[in-house]
């Protein structure tokens, strides 16, 4: 990502953490409409998942800049999310829901640059994510 693109990423994110519970609530309605197969992956309250959402989102946002720094957390992450059955495919799903949102919860201020940068961060971190999920090894049932 150039710096221009980073800068992007955290200027519209900003603009994003005063609705973030409305962010949330719009991400998982839209997710679940456009792949209902993910929903019983979401055992816990919408609410406490939706702050989780958007705290990872602000970590990652923040870590843009030493994104070195974000790929341990990002990573482990995968690999947890693949243990609840999360597969490849659906990161393009999630990415897709997540352009969707900011378009929806931005309007006008969320510009073509803006989805450009926002694609190429979630296309960078979900490319990581994608790797140490397949590269882990998966525990035995013996362990």
């Amino acid at each position: 990502m150039t710096p221009e693109q980073i800068e992007l990423v955290q200027r519209s994110f900003a603009k994003v953490v005063p609705i973030a519970e409305t962010a949330a609530e719009i991400f998982y309605t839209r997710l679940f409409e456009v792949a209902p197969d993910v929903q019983p992956m979401f055992q816990r309250d919408m609410k406490d998942q939706g702050r989780m959402l958007m705290s990872m989102l602000a970590s990652v946002v923040a870590g843009l800049n030493d994104l070195e720094s974000i790929l341990p957390t990002a990573e482990s992450l995968a690999i947890r999310h693949r243990d609840y059955g999360v597969v490849p495919e659906q990161y393009d799903t999630v990415g897709e829901v997540l352009l969707w949102t900011l378009e929806r919860g931005l309007g006008d201020v969320f510009t073509s640059d803006m989805r450009d940068a926002w694609s190429k961060a979630y296309g960078t971190l979900s490319g990581a994510m994608i790797d140490a999920a397949r590269n882990s090894v998966i525990p035995s049932a013996a362990e």
